[in-house]
């Protein structure tokens, strides 16, 4: 244990203000080199043993009663502070299978294998390892102002999100049974083409859900030079996935958003050899079930016409069992947050707009009866982003060069979640006088 606390350079964080603002700034200060940690040691999905252990040791330093591992790698922190509301608070843990080119000085030099057997890098492209960082702020930051709130902090840590698996994961293993039902749950994602200081809050949907289809057209196999005595399954799938974005453009809802990607067309093995079959993987992304219900019967009813039309056999078309629903932000809690963010960061910071077309499993604790919030907050400087439009492309989530402006960041997200969080807590108890120090940006 000795060795991994060294090696992520952990330390107890402890208290350093009464002045929120100075103390916020002395917080994030003694949060970056954990960050940058972070950064270095990525780990895949449900493989998240020293991430979570990382995580685990902060939690416990803080006082909290800690179980891990719970649910695969996951960590579940309790803070009990009298009588009131469980307020759950989520960070996801996981990185990406990607190949890190920020050229940081802290870049992640891990390997690994896919699920596929492919070698690849490993990279926190999606944020997570700033919103592990994050967690542990909100968490000394709800330490520092126990004489605020009452109630039980409920800090998870989960595996998994970039599969879709992790919150179910945690819920199977008895989240909601061992440890108390929350009252409310809240989460943080980071925005990679917003500025430090905006936060995105949005009533209702947030995210899409997210469906995964394999289709396997099949032909009639055989020589190159005869195509006439096969039924020849790459001009039959080709036509195919032509024929899918008509079915968003043609027979979709103009005012239901929804997408259709193939992500995947594998046939054939060599120039001369017509295949037997064709593999084509879809990502599916809608926000209504009925919709939802309307693209997927759509898919399913295409392919097998088209195969009928070539005259080959019917296709194998399979599902993904567990889709990954759509987070919904309660208009409720929404409406009682927001004048706390604003108190921090002022209305003209706070952004509204449209839900995004990725997908988010923190929905399924929602799912649960649990009224949950997921806030967006922007991750790039002014100076930052002004230099990526200069060249062009502004790096998004998922991307080989995607990196946030950790320290302006941090100033506005601790005290972001940390204030909701105690707002939940006391619920309409009148209690937004402002802080006692601007919140740097």
């Amino acid at each position: 244990m000795i060795i991994l606390l060294l090696l992520f350079g952990l330390f107890p964080l402890t208290s350093f203000s009464t002045n929120d603002g100075e103390y916020v700034e002395q917080l994030t200060q003694r949060l970056v080199p954990f960050y940058e940690k972070l950064h270095q040691n990525p780990e895949l999905s449900f493989q998240e043993e020293k991430t979570s252990t990382a995580f685990a040791a902060q939690l416990r330093e803080l006082g909290f009663q800690v179980q891990h591992p719970f649910g695969g790698f996951g960590v579940v922190g309790t803070l009990k502070n009298g009588e009131g509301p469980t307020v759950l608070l989520r960070t996801d843990l996981d990185a990406l299978p990607i190949l890190e080119q920020t050229q940081l000085p802290y870049a992640s030099k891990i390997r690994n294998k896919t699920a596929q057997g492919l070698e690849s890098g490993v990279m926190h492209a999606c944020g997570h390892d700033l919103h592990i960082t994050n967690m542990v702020g909100v968490a000394n930051y709800l330490k520092q102002h126990k004489n605020r709130w009452k109630g039980t902090a409920m800090i998870i840590g989960q595996p998994a999100e970039e599969k879709g698996a992790g919150a179910k994961a945690m819920l199977k293993a008895g989240l909601f049974k061992k440890f108390p039902h929350p009252n409310f749950a809240l989460a943080m994602h980071v925005e990679s083409s917003q500025t430090t200081g905006k936060v995105r809050l949005i009533s209702g949907p947030v995210t899409a859900n997210v469906d995964s289809i394999d289709i396997k057209m099949k032909g009639r196999g055989g020589h190159g030079a005869t195509p006439h005595e096969t039924i020849d399954p790459i001009p039959m799938t080709s036509e195919l996935v032509l024929s899918l974005q008509s079915l968003v453009s043609r027979e979709k809802d103009p005012f239901e958003p929804a997408v259709i990607t193939v992500g995947s067309f594998h046939a054939g093995s060599k120039h001369n050899i017509i295949a037997d079959y064709a593999l084509l993987q879809l990502t599916i992304r809608t926000f209504s079930p009925s919709e939802r219900t309307r693209v997927i019967e759509g898919i399913t009813r295409r392919a097998k016409a088209i195969a009928s039309a070539y005259g080959a056999p019917e296709p194998e078309i399979n599902s993904s069992e567990d889709p990954v629903p759509s987070v919904i932000n309660d208009p409720e809690m929404v409406a009682t947050l927001k004048p706390v963010i604003t108190r921090i960061i002022g209305a003209k910071n706070i952004l509204d707009g449209h839900p995004s077309t990725v997908g988010e499993d923190f929905s399924r604790y929602g799912l649960e009866g649990v009224p949950s919030v997921m806030v967006s907050v922007g991750v790039l400087t002014e100076k930052r982003l002004e230099q990526y439009r200069k060249k062009g492309h502004v790096p998004s989530l998922h991307s080989s060069t995607f990196y946030p402006s950790v320290l302006e960041t941090l100033r506005i997200s601790i005290p972001v979640l940390g204030e909701s969080a105690i707002e939940l807590f006391n619920p309409q108890d009148g209690r937004l006088a402002p802080l006692k120090s601007p919140i740097k940006g």
